[in-house]
């Protein structure tokens, strides 16, 4: 009966001991988890289909209310129609690009968290590594700043769709309906510069402007305009996170490399000593 109630014992310590081990594994791979990077990741890709979804979606719809309201010859708005198009495939591009630069990101954000914490034994930093990461801050320094010209054109249609919809409330309004200047209050799309002033009509006036507001169009187009530059506000801040986590990265892999070659130093002087020493004592011995 002891010997049986032994080996039960003995199986309960090691499944303790199992689990124990589990856990702190779990805890190690937990701690390697740069969580600065995931959130920046996330908001960085959140931003980007944001802006590029909505974006390309509003431009169709810009496009389809140039058509049928202010540019009824299609040769007047040849021009906008292609860069429009060009737009839209460059949409495409940045989609593909920051699908990948974003997922770079986040795996150097687990190298350097890994070898800043030294979470796999003699893990050790090299120069290449260290090359990388500051290739990495210029880039996205670099991204930064082109964003931030993104995220201020996308304001551009938001302005432009504003204005006619608050032209569209002053036709609404109690005190201008049913009076004689209704008629009289205009948009001019080509004051805008996005189609020629010989385009016809170019210019919408009182009732048929406020259908315009009314149609499914311009609602949509105009709300996805606001959510694209939201999105290009979001990548200009995990952009912006980016490139907080590779600084401080870089600069910690700087102070792991002096620490590593310090350390390396300085066990080479002891290994020197400890050969000295040896050979002294072997010579005393041979002496004696």
């Amino acid at each position: 009966m002891k010997p049986a109630m032994e080996t039960a014992a003995e199986e309960n310590t090691e499944q303790s001991q199992e689990r124990k081990g589990c856990f702190e594994c779990c805890i190690k791979c937990l701690g390697g988890v740069p969580y600065a990077s995931l959130v920046a990741t996330i908001l960085c890709f959140s931003g980007v289909a944001l802006f590029c979804g909505c974006g390309h979606v509003a431009l169709a719809g810009t496009v389809a209310i140039l058509e049928q309201h202010f540019s009824t010859n299609t040769s007047d708005h040849a021009l906008l129609s292609e860069v429009i198009q060009l737009m839209q495939y460059v949409i495409y591009g940045i989609a593909s690009f920051f699908f990948l630069y974003g997922i770079i990101l986040l795996a150097e954000g687990f190298y350097t968290t890994s070898a800043v914490k030294e979470l796999h034994g003699e893990f050790k930093t090299t120069a290449c590594g260290r090359c990388i990461s500051g290739m990495f801050v210029f880039l996205t320094y670099v991204l930064g700043v082109a964003w931030l010209g993104v995220f201020g054109f996308s304001a551009v249609p938001v302005f432009m769709f504003y204005n006619i919809w608050s032209t569209c409330e002053v036709i609404k309004a109690p005190q201008t309906n049913g009076t004689t200047g209704v008629e009289q209050i205009c948009v001019d799309i080509r004051q805008y510069g996005i189609i020629p002033w010989n385009a016809l009509p170019g210019k919408i006036c009182g009732s048929a402007l406020e259908n315009i507001c009314n149609t499914n169009e311009f609602y949509m187009s105009y709300h996805l305009f606001i959510v694209a530059c939201a999105g290009a506000g979001a990548t200009v801040i995990a952009l912006i996170h980016f490139l907080m986590i590779l600084s401080s990265n870089w600069a910690y892999l700087k102070d792991a490399s002096k620490m590593q070659a310090y350390q390396d130093i300085k066990a080479k002087e002891e290994q020197e000593l400890q050969d000295i020493q040896s050979r002294s004592k072997e010579q005393l011995n041979s002496y004696t």
